[in-house]
């Protein structure tokens, strides 16, 4: 069973930065494409970028600039940094992972909360 496992998320204040972690339990490149999603309580999951299997990356405009996705195939891990942090990216950040087979995988969330 494929887990995906979430961390860095905490406080901040607004202009801070964070760096959130996805570690996989099987090798990355088993994977077309990671990304990472947010979701705020009530809200539906947005997608906030991904990184595909050919190290291509797209972003939600409205963290354009500001996050970046990376990743470390030695480590089986997806990195999420996160810079000029605004309130209204508090909420959960889930990590993604999608198989060729279309199968897809979920992380259990790591929270991040920016306070003004």
């Amino acid at each position: 069973q494929v887990q995906l496992v979430e961390s860095g998320g905490g406080l901040v204040q607004a202009g801070g930065s964070l760096r959130l972690s996805c570690a996989a339990s099987t090798t990355i490149t088993n994977f077309i494409y990671m990304g990472w999603y947010h979701q705020t309580p009530g809200e539906q999951r947005e997608l906030v970028g991904i990184i595909t299997i050919e190290g291509n990356k797209n972003y939600a405009d409205s963290v354009k600039g500001r996050f970046t996705i990376s990743r470390d195939g030695a480590k089986d891990t997806v990195y999420l940094q996160m810079n000029s942090l605004k309130t209204e990216d508090t909420g959960v950040y889930y990590c993604a992972a999608k198989t060729g087979s279309g199968r897809e995988y979920w992380g259990q969330g790591t929270q991040v909360t920016v306070s003004s």
